[in-house]
Formats: C-alpha cells, structure tokens, sequence
C-alpha cells in the first residue's frame, strides 16, 4: 500500500521566512555531515576573528564507525590570503566551535578544496541600455548645464529614468 502524502499543519498566523523554510536545508546538510544549521548559522559567533568573516564551514567529517570521542574533521573554505593562517590556527579554531556548542565536536580542521566565494551572486548590471532616440532626450534636456558635477549627476538620474519609463506607442 502507498504511503499518504505528509500532511502540512497550518499555522494560522504570519510566519517568517526562517521559520517556513525549518527543514529544507536539512537534507543537504545532512549529507555535508551536519546534523544540525547552528555550526552554519552562528558561524559568525563562535569563530574567532578574522576567520568568522574570511571563511565559511563546508562540511564536517565524522571518522568511520561510530562518532568518536575525537570529535569531526571541519572542513573550511577560507580565502586564498587567510589559508596558510588557518592552516596554522586550526586548533584555535577547533577550540573557539568545542566551547561553543560546550562538548568536542570537532577534532581537527583542514582546509576545503572548495573556492571560498564571499559574494557568490552575480553583481545587477548598473548601466540601463537606453535607445538612441532616448540619449539623445536626456542630452537635450542637461545641455544648458554648466557645472561639471551636476551634469553627470543629472545624466544618470535621466537614464535610470528613461530606462523605467515604459516607451509610449505615440
């Protein structure tokens, strides 16, 4: 017999996004070795500085068998000019995320093969395409300007408009 679909319990009031999305991450943590998102979430927190913002928890390791007293194998991503640093302060790090979480969970820390990517989405184009006719518009209106500095501000404040208005069919 076919298992029933699991059937969701609604709330009933607003919820945040963190809240909603409470085990969707899961899964894919589960297979990098964490069993938990607080290692992820309070990296911040618990690494001691500069690594809390130059690198980033990949997965943790656990030795074959059962989990050990030795605790896991963290493995970071950490920028290419802060790697020889953690490679050296591993232990420190290790320290800094046991007294965290108050037991050993991680033994030794290695670094990842993994490229760390602090800003891993692609940066908006800022310059809006405009038509000929369009430039040509913006041109005529800041011609009569003088100042240098006022003409350029106005030049970009004209293409952003002229870029968000919608062409008219006239």
């Amino acid at each position: 017999m076919a298992e029933k679909p699991k059937e969701y319990k609604r709330l009933n009031r607003a919820v945040g996004v963190a809240e909603a999305l409470t085990g969707a991450l899961d899964p894919a943590l589960k297979r990098r070795g964490f069993a938990s998102r607080d290692i992820i979430t309070y990296w911040a927190a618990m690494a001691p500085a500069p690594y809390d913002k130059v690198a980033v928890p990949d997965k943790l390791v656990w030795p074959r068998g059962e989990r050990s007293a030795e605790g896991a194998t963290l493995h970071l991503r950490c920028a290419s000019s802060h790697a020889l640093g953690l490679a050296h302060e591993g232990a420190k790090v290790a320290a800094a995320v046991n007294r965290y979480f108050g037991y050993v969970l991680v033994g030794q820390v290695r670094l990842s093969a993994e490229p760390f990517r602090p800003h891993s989405a692609k940066a908006a184009d800022t310059e809006p395409k405009l038509t000929s006719a369009a430039e040509a518009k913006v041109s005529d209106a800041i011609d009569g300007i003088e100042d240098e500095g006022l003409k350029e501000a106005l030049r970009v404040l004209g293409r952003g408009i002229m870029a968000k208005s919608k062409p008219s069919g006239r």
